[in-house]
């Protein structure tokens, strides 16, 4: 195999998506369209990928980071431009390069081997990715000849009624021997009236110098949409989740109902999952076997366990075990750790906490910056205090501890192995292993009071 390269091109500013955001920049399931791209690319495992970029250049070379090198095109001046601008990257090296659009993030790295190796086993120059569409309106056509290559491609408006008759379209994906690209570029004119130099125009110089040039049709159209505005990002993202949502379910998850269940990208799922409706999972998320996830929640980047339940809850950058209970109504926010058989029950919210085997925290509590062992019961409405107004600060119970109702947990503060806080208790000191500790105003009853308060 032929050493192999790509050209991304991601410089336009996208104006008909009347936004601030650079074009794409706008996720697609979560994710970015051009970080799509460079992901099924890199599946592909290419010797050099390079990023045209223009507007936004910034925002997108920190998404991307160093996962492609950069080229920036100052003006954009037609998409044949935007490709040489790659030349001091390929211009010498012998191989096959294949120019895709970082609007188009639905393309697979399927797709785009299989025009590659078409490309190489046709021993093409130039191949074009082709698809067939019912209604090809404002495409251009491409019109093969008795052998099947590609005779020219005609713009819509170009075309005879016999051409506009044809169906099948260029996507604007293409193969190329690299080497003739860049020379082929030289010779590129900008004769035309948006003054632009069009990397189509390549496959006529191709021809005109008796080099092949050939398609290669894709059966899946909806693979090939570019994203010129919010109507088709919209569609984008309803055909990316549709892809996602069908791949965990022939992987062995169920889906109660796919078209209100949301998963992103980069989630993995085990199997014999089971996924509610309404429920959003999105980041590098990993759910274990048997889990059950939803209806109504919330997961991004974070990890479940196996035989676990998260119900209508919110999980954010957070490690949860197997066979913990999460919910109804719970926060479990960046940095917690829920160990196996830990209960986090209805209105609690978790934060910066590791909460150790077995533990329980079944309603209206507010566990911050904790440090919790095995064993232990957190009574309905116990708070973690952790923030002074300054500083936020820890608080350790110990293994066994019973935490009563109402407790105020003023960190610094630690509650040692097996002690007990009596119910309505604020916590200042520590507690010694095994200790009751009381902090409350003692009860005192005034008898008669109310008769003397009414007479008044």
């Amino acid at each position: 195999m032929s050493n192999r390269f790509a050209v991304i091109l991601a410089a336009g500013k996208g104006t008909r998506m009347k936004s601030d955001l650079y074009k794409v920049l706008h996720p697609v399931c979560g994710k970015p369209m051009v970080e799509h791209v460079v992901d099924q690319l890199n599946v592909l495992k290419l010797d050099q990928l390079i990023t045209i970029v223009g507007h936004g250049a910034e925002k997108v070379q920190e998404q991307l980071g160093d996962q492609t090198a950069y080229v920036v095109q100052k003006e954009q001046l037609g998409t044949g431009h935007a490709v040489q601008m790659a030349e001091s990257y390929l211009k010498d090296k012998q191989g096959t390069t294949v120019v895709v659009c970082g609007d188009t993030p639905l393309l697979t790295s399927e797709t785009m081997q299989e025009l590659m190796d078409h490309h190489e086993n046709e021993e093409a120059k130039v191949t074009v990715l082709t698809t067939i569409i019912d209604q090809p309106t404002g495409y251009g056509r491409v019109i093969r000849n008795s052998e099947g290559d590609v005779s020219k491609i005609v713009e819509d408006k170009d075309a005879s009624q016999d051409e506009k008759a044809v169906k099948e379209i260029n996507t604007g994906t293409y193969c190329f021997d690299n080497q003739l690209l860049f020379d082929a570029l030289q010779k590129v004119s900008n004769n035309n009236s948006q003054g632009e130099y069009y990397l189509p125009d390549v496959l006529e110089i191709a021809k005109a110098s008796g080099e092949k040039v050939t398609a290669y049709s894709t059966s899946n159209p909806d693979e090939t949409i570019g994203i010129n505005d919010r109507v088709a990002l919209s569609k984008a993202e309803r055909m990316m989740k549709e892809r996602i949502n069908e791949s965990h379910m022939r992987n062995g998850a169920t889906i109660i109902d796919p078209s209100n269940t949301y998963i992103g990208p980069d989630v993995t799922i085990g199997s014999d999952v089971v996924i509610e409706p309404g429920t959003k999972i999105t980041g590098h998320t990993a759910i274990g076997n048997y889990t059950v996830i939803g209806p109504n929640t919330e997961i991004e980047n974070s990890s479940i366990g196996a035989e676990s339940t998260i119900k209508q809850s919110v999980v954010s950058d957070s490690k949860i075990g197997n066979k913990v209970q999460v919910g109804p109504f719970a926060h479990i926010r960046p940095a917690s750790e829920l160990h196996d058989e830990v209960k986090v029950g209805n209105f609690v919210e978790i934060k910066k906490t590791t909460m150790d085997q077995g533990s329980k925290a079944s309603h209206l509590s507010y566990l911050g910056d904790a440090e919790i062992g095995k064993e232990v019961n957190v009574g309905c409405g116990s708070i973690t205090v952790n923030y002074d107004g300054k500083s936020k600060h820890k608080t350790i119970i110990g293994d066994g501890a019973f935490i009563g109702c109402n407790s105020n947990l003023v960190a610094p503060v630690t509650v040692s192995s097996g002690a007990y806080v009596a119910a309505g208790s604020t916590i200042t000191k520590n507690v010694p292993e095994k200790a009751l500790s009381i902090a409350r105003a003692r009860q005192e009853n005034k008898e008669g009071y109310v008769e003397r308060l009414n007479k008044r």
